[in-house]
């Protein structure tokens, strides 16, 4: 009687970027194209205002990713008991948690901004216990609201991706959980939590790029970010090309570190089905 066949042990291909695929025409061609460019930027374009404002573009940078990290964090911090109350929280919790991100999905992230700097922004002063209190320094400053802005805006996008993430977790493990004899805030600290940020970490990726993209919005409100600053420039120098060419390679190398860094994270958490 023959012996069934056995499987092959030896490792299947892996999915990493053949160093050959670079070579194909099209792609040679892309890349020389895009060289010419940049050679052509650099040799035909003014740069000679780049070192007067270098000083300027770092303090922007430093600014568009200190509003990046903070409010990327704080959002979602928020975003867990959002996405967990609407996910398994009674109604008088997941009815709030749903309108609030109904709300912020639907309307616009400027509006948003504007409504807190302008509207609620304008109020404090009418106040005398806040215009009087410690607090006054800062609420009368812009970036408190930007700040706001953003990370409920984060928030509620995030939000209802944990929503899904929390129902996506398969109940055999939770079930599990509870076999062990873990109580609730235990299942949720070992078991759910980390599954739901496990299945909801490429699209918190994305989600992180955007937020990198909405930030130039701040600048509506006075806050001096990198766009603020390139925006500056444009009206000094009287140049847009040279600008908003140097501002767009920035954007684009902030998002490749961004897409590095979250697809790190990934190999390092990798799913389990």
């Amino acid at each position: 009687m023959e012996a069934p066949p056995v499987e092959s042990l030896a490792p299947t291909p892996s999915r990493r970027l053949d160093a050959s695929a670079l070579l194909k025409p099209h792609r040679i061609v892309l890349i020389l194209v895009a060289l010419g460019l940049v050679v052509w930027a650099a040799l035909s374009m003014r740069w000679d205002w780049l070192a007067t404002y270098a000083p300027m573009i770092a303090a922007g940078l430093w600014q568009t990713l200190l509003i990046l990290v903070s409010t990327t964090i704080l959002g979602f911090l928020l975003a867990v008991p959002l996405g967990l109350a609407q996910a398994a929280g009674p109604w008088f919790l997941a009815a709030p948690a749903t309108a609030f991100c109904t709300v912020i999905r639907g309307t616009p992230l400027l509006l948003q901004m504007w409504l807190l700097y302008y509207g609620l922004g304008s109020l404090f002063p009418l106040i005398p216990e806040i215009r009087d209190s410690f607090l006054w320094p800062y609420l009368r400053q812009a970036w408190p609201y930007a700040v706001l802005a953003l990370t409920l805006s984060f928030a509620g996008y995030e939000g209802e991706v944990m929503r899904g993430a929390f129902k996506g977790v398969p109940r055999g493990e939770l079930e599990a959980g509870r076999a062990y004899g873990m109580g609730r805030w235990t299942l949720l600290r070992r078991i759910w939590l980390p599954r739901a940020v496990q299945r909801a970490l490429p699209t918190l990726a994305g989600e992180t790029v955007l937020q990198l993209k909405a930030t130039p919005l701040v600048a509506t409100i006075t806050v001096v970010d990198l766009y603020a600053v390139f925006s500056r420039v444009r009206q000094d120098t009287f140049l847009t090309y040279e600008p908003l060419l140097l501002l767009a390679l920035i954007y684009l190398v902030l998002t490749a570190i961004l897409v590095s860094l979250f697809r790190v994270l990934e190999n390092r958490i990798p799913a389990r089905r």
